[in-house]
C-alpha cells in the first residue's frame, strides 16, 4: 500500500560507487577527512552549505555549552541503564535522549519557534519586534503555556553558558536579529508573568544559530548530537566507576510513599 507522494527513494546527502563516497557534492576521503571539523561537517550535512567563520564559531560553541551539566536526567537514565545491561552501550545512550522532549534539551527548538513566530507577528506592527513581542507572548500566558527558553532552576540570574553565547556570537559577527528578538522576549515577561525569567542556554542556542542560517527544523538535533559526546563520557566512567545501582538506591532513601497500606489485621 502506497503512503504519501514519494514514488522512489532519494536523498541529496549522500551517494557512493565501488571508487568514492560523495557527500554533499564533496568527495569523503578527498576533500572532508582531514580537511573539516566535526561541528562544521555536522552543518554542511544538515544544510548542504559549508559553514564560514561566524557560523563555524557559533556552532562548535553551542555544542560545547549543552553538552554537559552533570548528572541530569539523561545522564542518570543513561547511567541506571548501563549498570543494568553494561554489555550495551547503544541502549544506554539511547535511554538518555529518548528523553529530548519539550522540557530537557528539546526546548532549543521551542524557543527557536518563538522567535521566528514574533517576526512574523512584527509584520502585524509595522517591524516593531517589541510589540510584536508583546502580542505573542500575552498570547502563551492566556493559553497557559510555558515560554521555552527562560529561567533555570539553578541560575536564577543569569545562565553563564547564554552569556557567553551571545558573546561568542557577536564577536563572530554571527547575525543579531534573533539575539535582539531574544533578548527582547526577557525584558517583556516580567510585564506579562509578573516575575523576571532571565535566558538560559536552550534560549541562546536559537538566537545565535538562527542568525547563522541553521534551520529551526533541525535545532532540536543540536542539543541531542553535543549530549551524546556527554552520554558517551558519563558511560566510559560508569564502567570504571559505576555508580548507576547508587543512584536507583539514593531514590529509594528518598521515596516519599502517598499510597495507602494494608487494614492491620
Amino acid at each position: 500500500m502506497k503512503i504519501g507522494k514519494a514514488t522512489a527513494p532519494r536523498s541529496a546527502i549522500c551517494t557512493s560507487n565501488e571508487e568514492t563516497i560523495i557527500v554533499r557534492g564533496a568527495d569523503l576521503s578527498r576533500d572532508l577527512i582531514g580537511h573539516i571539523n566535526f561541528g562544521d561537517y555536522f552543518f554542511l550535512l544538515v544544510t548542504g552549505r559549508r559553514a564560514d567563520a561566524a557560523t563555524s564559531a557559533v556552532l562548535n560553541a553551542t555544542l560545547v555549552a549543552i553538552a554537559e551539566h552533570g548528572l541530569v536526567p539523561s545522564v542518570q537514565a543513561a547511567r541506571m541503564t548501563m549498570a543494568a545491561a553494561p554489555d550495551a552501550m547503544q541502549g544506554a545512550v539511547a535511554a538518555g535522549l529518548l528523553g529530548s522532549g519539550s522540557v530537557i534539551l528539546g526546548a532549543s527548538e521551542t524557543a527557536g519557534r518563538l522567535y521566528l513566530a514574533i517576526e512574523k507577528e512584527a509584520d502585524k506592527h509595522g517591524g516593531d519586534l517589541r510589540a510584536a513581542a508583546r502580542a505573542v507572548l500575552t498570547d502563551m500566558r492566556a493559553r497557559k503555556l510555558p515560554i521555552a527558553g527562560y529561567g533555570h532552576p539553578q541560575h536564577k540570574s543569569s545562565d553563564p553558558r547564554a552569556v557567553r553565547l551571545l558573546e561568542v556570537s557577536a564577536q563572530a559577527g554571527g547575525g543579531q536579529r534573533y539575539v535582539e528578538i531574544a533578548r527582547l522576549v526577557e525584558d517583556i515577561i516580567p510585564e506579562v508573568i509578573g516575575k523576571p525569567l532571565r535566558l538560559n542556554v536552550s534560549g541562546a542556542i536559537p538566537a545565535v544559530l538562527l542568525g547563522v542560517g541553521f534551520p529551526v527544523n533541525a535545532l532540536k538535533g543540536v542539543p541531542m548530537l553535543a549530549r551524546t559526546a556527554s552520554l558517551i563520557a558519563h558511560l566510559n566512567e560508569e564502567l570504571e566507576d559505576p555508580i548507576g545501582f547508587a543512584l536507583s538506591y539514593q531514590a529509594t532513601l528518598e521515596q516519599e510513599y502517598t499510597g495507602s497500606m494494608p487494614a492491620p489485621r
